[in-house]
């Protein structure tokens, strides 16, 4: 079968499981708390990867040992902040609003990259960064300038940015940091912190605020969690960047957000407004800025 057609097709099809997140973010919250269906969610993660990857990972342990504080880091932001952020945001914006605000990461990675290390930032990306801000705020003010006056906002939108951010840093870092581990074993360490930094906040929402019952409902979320938009999503978007590489891999945003929209529509019942159609555009043609290259950069 044809290289690319295999790179395209899982271009289009691996969307579908990331986004479908942002199902358990909006309907799983109604009968997990969000901190419990997060840790969870990397609990089960961490072992199904384990089992896998448990030969590799003893024979690799001093690696692993001497990366455990960076491993850390990026668990705390790639599962903690990622994690419970979108989770508390389900039950207060709509799934429309968690996928097009999620997509404004790549604005903050350049922004990050730009003051961390020092990496320029052209023309183009300097626009797209503007539009992009435009489409963010559009959404979050529903495209009514009297919310910012009355400063009136949906917490759940913040929640959202806040993840996106959290994203934005833990794909620097992983590309900063090299390690000398395999992806999936690496992956399998990061989730192991990664639920671990969520450990204390989850004994906290469980004995002060909102017991978690494990119940068949909590099975049915914390299973779909670690492996629809976990083990699967992962999964894939590795493929995916085998086929076509990096790059190309990055346009999976776009579709997430598409995608998200159609959940919302069809499990949630779901309006599409203006201000989502108008967000969406200046979001996308500001990704779209950003991802382009100077003359400048093309002639070296």
């Amino acid at each position: 079968m044809n290289k690319n057609f295999i790179g395209y097709f899982l271009l289009l099809f691996q969307p579908l499981f990331m986004a479908s997140n942002l199902i358990v973010a909006r309907g799983g919250v109604d009968d997990v708390p969000p901190i419990s269906l997060s840790f969870w969610r990397w609990f089960i993660f961490f072992i199904i990867l384990f089992v896998l990857n448990y030969k590799y990972l003893v024979d690799n342990f001093q690696t692993i040992k001497k990366e455990s504080k960076r491993s850390f880091f990026l668990g705390l932001m790639g599962c903690g902040v990622c994690g419970i952020f979108p989770y508390m945001a389900g039950s207060s914006t709509t799934i429309v609003n968690m996928g097009i605000l999620y997509t404004s990461s790549p604005i903050f990675i350049i922004l990050i990259s730009y003051f961390l290390f020092k990496d320029k930032i052209n023309i183009f990306q300097f626009i797209g960064l503007l539009f992009c801000l435009v489409g963010v705020f559009a959404v979050i003010l529903k495209g009514d300038i009297n919310l910012l006056l009355e400063l009136k906002f949906a917490s759940g939108d913040f929640w959202m940015l806040g993840a996106a951010l959290g994203w934005a840093i833990y794909t620097v870092m992983l590309f900063q940091w090299n390690s000398e581990l395999k992806f999936f074993p690496r992956l399998t360490i990061i989730s192991f912190f990664g639920f671990l930094s969520i450990l204390p906040f989850y004994f906290i929402e469980h004995f002060y605020f909102e017991k978690t019952l494990f119940n068949e409902e909590f099975y049915y979320w914390i299973l779909f969690a670690a492996i629809s938009p976990g083990i699967i999503a992962f999964s894939l978007y590795t493929l995916t960047i085998k086929y076509l590489g990096p790059s190309t891999t990055g346009f999976t945003l776009y579709l997430y957000t598409i995608y998200g929209a159609f959940y919302g529509i069809i499990f949630f019942s779901e309006i599409l407004e203006n201000y989502h159609l108008i967000g969406t555009i200046f979001v996308f043609f500001g990704i779209y800025l950003v991802r382009r290259k100077s003359k400048n950069e093309i002639k070296a």
